[in-house]
């Protein structure tokens, strides 16, 4: 395992840097620090922020200083556990077709696929919940097939709808706010990944997986009309 980096954000955040690539072992590492230091509710960090390969954290230096923080993240990770979090596998609804599926076709074509083998592989395995970022219940999900590996857009597209499901950079996203991006929309889905009136908000956790379901655009609306409705209509088992 490659050895920790500590490097400074300002005064009061600490990251901590476990490697250089989206690696889901590299992730898994970072949820087991990140559980670690909530359980040790060490006095002066006041709160933690887990990335797809690091780990922010924030803390008042008047109470805990650097030299002794350091110190003891390294005693928390060399006993931290990956394997005691829970995670679940979730099959989530999407439909790719018109009009959700709005970038599909010229996608598609950018990779030299039919639309129709683009679902299949977008289908076809399971996503890790890397990490959410960027605006709220945006949910980054690696291990896409290295077929889908499509460049960002040279330049942001018009805003998206909410719940957009969409590709770049070898990844795949769930977008749950409009706005511009310079992903690939591909589909959208009727599930409400995150709902501020709902506890928790979102729905999926860091380090689970997803699977997409393809439906049809009719399926599409009557579904949405029960998540509208409070319902989750994804569908959830432990994973082993």
């Amino acid at each position: 395992m490659a050895a920790l980096r500590f490097l400074d954000s300002g005064e009061c955040m600490l990251v901590v840097e476990f490697g250089s690539t989206i690696d889901a072992a590299l992730n898994e590492r970072v949820l087991a620090l990140d559980a670690a230091l909530t359980r040790a509710a060490i006095p002066g960090v006041v709160e933690t922020t887990p990335t797809f390969r690091s780990l922010a954290v924030i803390y008042e230096p008047l109470v805990v200083d650097r030299a002794r923080l350091v110190a003891r993240i390294t005693e928390l990770e060399a006993e931290a556990e990956a394997t005691t979090r829970p995670a679940r596998t979730w099959t989530v609804p999407c439909c790719y077709d018109a009009p959700h599926g709005e970038d599909l076709a010229e996608v598609a074509a950018r990779l030299s696929l039919t639309p129709e083998r683009l679902i299949e592989l977008h289908t076809g395995g399971a996503l890790r919940v890397h990490m959410y970022g960027f605006s709220p219940g945006f949910a980054y999900l690696g291990g896409l097939a290295p077929e889908l590996a499509a460049s960002r857009r040279a330049s942001p597209r018009p805003p998206h709808p909410a719940d957009a499901v969409m590709i770049a950079g070898g990844m795949s996203a769930i977008a749950p706010l409009p706005m511009p991006t310079g992903w690939w929309v591909i589909g959208r889905t009727p599930e409400k990944v995150f709902s501020p009136t709902r506890d928790p908000a979102f729905l999926v956790a860091v380090g689970d997986e997803i699977r997409f379901e393809a439906i049809d655009a009719a399926t599409f609306a009557g579904l949405a009309a029960r998540a509208a409705a409070g319902e989750a209509v994804a569908r959830v088992e432990a994973r082993r």
